[in-house]
Parts: structure tokens; sequence; C-alpha cells
């Protein structure tokens, strides 16, 4: 499994028409790759970056096929409405691979 995280901040002259309609279409195209397990938007509510995006896939080379395939021109396009543009992938850790709750 690896979680892909992308963080960013909206160019200030950004409408949010136009941000709504590229996430729309993102959004659209990542749901559809296979491979994806789970994909979460959030806003900061302490400012900045102000977008992260988790999505979850079963494989590393699941991720891979769609970023370096239909990831790139979304890729592209985000660059023209958002900098501070940051990418973290993520796998399991060996020592906690499960999530541990209360009580559990």
């Amino acid at each position: 499994m690896l979680e892909v995280c992308i963080t960013y901040d909206l160019l200030p002259n950004v409408g949010q028409d136009a941000y709504q309609a590229w996430a729309g279409r993102a959004i659209a195209a990542i749901l559809k790759q296979p491979g994806l397990l789970e994909f979460r938007a959030h806003r900061n509510v302490l400012g900045t970056p102000e977008v992260r995006t988790t999505s979850v896939w079963r494989s590393g080379a699941d991720w891979m096929t769609f970023g370096e395939g239909g990831w790139r021109p979304l890729e592209q396009e985000l660059r023209g409405l958002a900098n501070h543009i940051r990418m973290e992938a993520w796998g399991p850790s060996p020592l906690v691979p499960e999530p541990l709750r209360p009580g559990t």
C-alpha cells in the first residue's frame, strides 16, 4: 500500500470557479484509476499549505502508472493555479504496519 500526499497553496489571483473546475476534473480522473483504494481532500484550518490531498494506492506500481500518465497533464494545469506544490509518498511502517486504535 502507498499513500501519496500532495499539498499546495492557491495563487492569489486564482478564482474559485477555475480551481473547482480543475479539481472536479482531477478527482474524476483519480477515481477512475486502477489500484486506487481511497482519495481524501482537506483544507488547512491554520493557514498554509491551504490544500492537502491523500490518495491511497494498492501498490507503488499503481501510483506510478497514474503518475507517469494521467497525472502529468493535471499537474501541469495545477502549476498554473497553485504554488508551493509538494508531493510525498508514504508506505507502511515496519513497526506499526496497521492503524492502532484505543481499546483494541
